[in-house]
């Protein structure tokens, strides 16, 4: 099944699918929508005939609803031979907004989104460029985004969870799954249970990183003043920064990182600008609060 709508600028797409693929591509095309939705098995054929596809204008904006009804119930030998479920694939203006609802089908976007707000059992989720906020919400999926200007909020069981780079605020949490942020110019919330966690580049805000076994990296921009509050139980802490006593001093933005730990290492590192310093001094203290 294809369809196309004509609108007028971005638009808000609101995209209900238990499971399958969803795939958007943002485009210079301001004028229109396409969609295309492709069944993998019979039952899903009438689930894709029976979609409810709806453009209206809302708050403004015009906001297009595809939603396809839930399997209920029953065997699908598809789920062993063969693909199953629906691929929706869809093209929309630069700066629409993205919203999902699923079960298990993965979702990917190449372009730029507005913003993004997803919810997901099992699915992956892997994102381009968010010039808004991004939220999502997985039990088991991994997700992905390379740059989100606003704020990002992720939560996961045990999926892992990469940004490459983040302007606003970032809050992430995952059980079991490991955290990556490369770089984050706000300030950043991250817990985990047993993963672990990579902060290549932090500029500026409090940096607040809790795991229990997980081991913690964190990476200082040169240039930035840091003040340090890193404790575990019975991990090892070590960090290149000269430790002090003193408040920071200059003129650089401040980093203020707070690092907890069960058993888990803790690592508090120079990022690189543009090569990274060689060795990690280790500290004899499993719990220490500095300035460096």
């Amino acid at each position: 099944m294809k369809r196309q709508f004509e609108v007028s600028g971005p638009v808000e797409l609101d995209v209900r699918l238990p499971t399958g693929e969803i795939e958007v591509e943002t485009t210079d095309d301001a004028t229109h929508v396409e969609l295309e939705l492709i069944a993998h098995d019979e039952d899903s054929q009438q689930f894709v005939d029976e979609a409810r596809l709806e453009l209206r204008e809302q708050q403004g904006r015009p906001h297009l609803l595809i939603d396809i009804p839930q399997r209920r119930g029953g065997f699908n030998f598809g789920s062993f031979f063969g693909r199953q479920g629906i691929t929706l694939r869809v093209r929309a203006p630069h700066g629409s907004g993205l919203s999902v609802r699923t079960k298990s089908a993965d979702v990917s976007v190449g372009g730029t989104l507005g913003g993004a707000n997803i919810a997901s059992a099992s699915g992956d989720v892997a994102l381009e460029r968010i010039d808004g906020e991004l939220s999502v919400k997985t039990a088991s999926g991994d997700v992905r985004a390379r740059f989100v200007r606003d704020g990002v909020s992720v939560q996961s069981a045990s999926g892992d969870i990469a940004i490459d780079a983040a302007r606003g605020a970032v809050s992430v949490t995952s059980a079991s799954g490991d955290v990556w942020i490369d770089e984050a110019y706000g300030d950043v919330n991250a817990g985990t249970v047993s993963g672990d966690q990579q902060h290549g580049a932090v500029l500026r805000g409090t940096i607040s990183a809790h795991s229990v076994s997980g081991d913690v990296h964190i990476g200082v921009r040169r240039g930035s003043k840091v003040f340090l509050d890193c404790t575990t139980v019975s991990g090892d802490t070590s960090s290149e920064l000269e430790v002090s006593s003193d408040a920071p001093a200059g003129d650089g933005p401040l980093v203020e990182i707070r690092a907890k730990t069960v058993s888990g290492d803790i690592q508090i590192t120079r990022a690189p600008a543009p090569a990274a310093d060689a060795g990690y001094p280790s500290s004899s203290d499993s719990s220490q609060e500095v300035h460096a």
